[in-house]
């Protein structure tokens, strides 16, 4: 029994294996043209509930396809046309002007007075300066080389062919036949393990859901208001830093620190000594990080997602190395589809004889009545 449980447990893992390896493998060999058809499964995906709450309401699918898509078009080619240019010259604007802004964030640093370090820590306030200087030139070169890589990308990967006319295609078809495919998808499960796959997938489900649409809306929440706040406030380039932090805030943290030293640098430069200004750039990145711990996450996403944050960067990091921008993509839900893999296994291998001894199978023996009475 144990030798025929062991040989089926090999034969699904290697099974498993060829799987995943077949598909590594054809996401590696067709990862150039790969972008717009993960956009458009990413796209119906995320737009999927929106269809079943207009087919509950009556509409057939087909006609709530077409209304999501038409309105997401439209939506799309507004943002196209009015916020693009907007970025597009503040990206320029702020890569021409980064070694100003630089050099002039150094001559106010150089001209306050940091005596105090020399007389508590005996830190020369010169050699600190030049250790500053050097480190802001190092930041400004990184962060102007990843702005072109990414624009310059951008351009080329954001085409009028895939982004126009393929990712809605695939969308349309994807989200029409969701449900159908769904279906099919499970008609092929194996039988003696059905119910069990149906667990894990619903797992992931849950976790991609939570992280994709919960997450991905957060993002643009914070994005929007960062941008609109900072832009009221007067900052310089206040929109870009401001979706900047908001796009890149699925990462804990990692949003909120950026988008606040950027924009309380370029505050210091541009409205210092006015410290007001410069103390309400600070405070909205606060008030995001509250509206997002204390409203956004626990409404939108919840405690489903499970995913760690160095995990999550890790996976980025991995994906994005392996396949590029297109990797970046599917980093995400790949990344909650592992985890929730990986703990299911754990789950099995805490309740299995590996982890517990064969010791622990064996019930123990119930003492009745009648052999307490012969023990006496």
């Amino acid at each position: 029994m144990d030798e025929s449980f062991g040989l089926r447990m090999r034969r699904q893992i290697f099974f498993w294996l060829i799987i995943f390896a077949a598909f590594v493998a054809f996401m590696w060999l067709f990862s150039d043209i790969l972008l717009p058809f993960i956009a458009g499964m990413a796209l119906a995906y995320f737009l999927d509930p929106v269809a079943d709450k207009l087919e509950s309401m009556g509409t057939s699918r087909m006609l709530a396809t077409v209304i999501i898509l038409i309105a997401f078009i439209l939506l799309f080619v507004i943002f196209l046309m009015v916020l693009v240019p907007i970025l597009a010259n503040q990206i320029t604007g702020f890569l021409d002007r980064l070694p100003e802004l630089v050099g002039k964030l150094q001559e106010l640093i150089a001209s306050t007075d940091i005596d105090w370090l020399r007389d508590r820590f005996g830190v020369d306030s010169q050699s600190l300066q030049d250790n500053i200087n050097g480190l802001m030139k190092e930041g400004a070169s990184w962060v102007s080389t990843v702005l072109g890589k990414i624009w310059s990308s951008g351009k080329s990967l954001v085409d009028v062919i895939s982004l126009l006319i393929v990712t809605p295609v695939v969308a349309f078809y994807l989200l029409y036949d969701w449900d159908n495919m769904v279906e099919r998808i499970d008609s092929w499960l194996p039988h003696d393990h059905r119910d069990t796959i149906r667990t894990v997938f619903t797992d992931i489900n849950s976790a991609v859901a939570g992280f994709v649409r919960g997450q991905g809306t957060v993002c643009l929440i914070l994005g929007l208001f960062y941008g609109v706040s900072l832009t009221v406030i007067g900052l310089n380039f206040g929109l870009l830093i401001g979706l900047f932090a908001g796009l890149i805030s699925f990462i804990p943290f990692v949003g909120s620190i950026i988008g606040f030293l950027l924009s309380v640098g370029v505050a210091l430069v541009q409205f210092w000594p006015e410290w007001i200004p410069v103390a309400l750039c600070a405070a909205t990145f606060f008030m995001g990080q509250f509206m997002e711990g204390n409203i956004l996450q626990p409404k939108l996403v919840g405690e489903k997602v499970g995913l760690h944050p160095v995990w999550l960067m890790f996976a980025l990091f991995a994906f994005g190395s392996l396949l590029g921008f297109t990797g970046m993509l599917i980093a995400v839900p790949a990344a909650a589809a592992v985890g929730v893999v990986i703990r299911f296994g754990l789950g099995r291998y805490l309740e299995s004889e590996l982890y517990k001894g064969k010791s622990a199978s064996i019930p123990a023996k119930r003492t009745t009545k009648r052999t307490a009475k012969k023990a006496r």
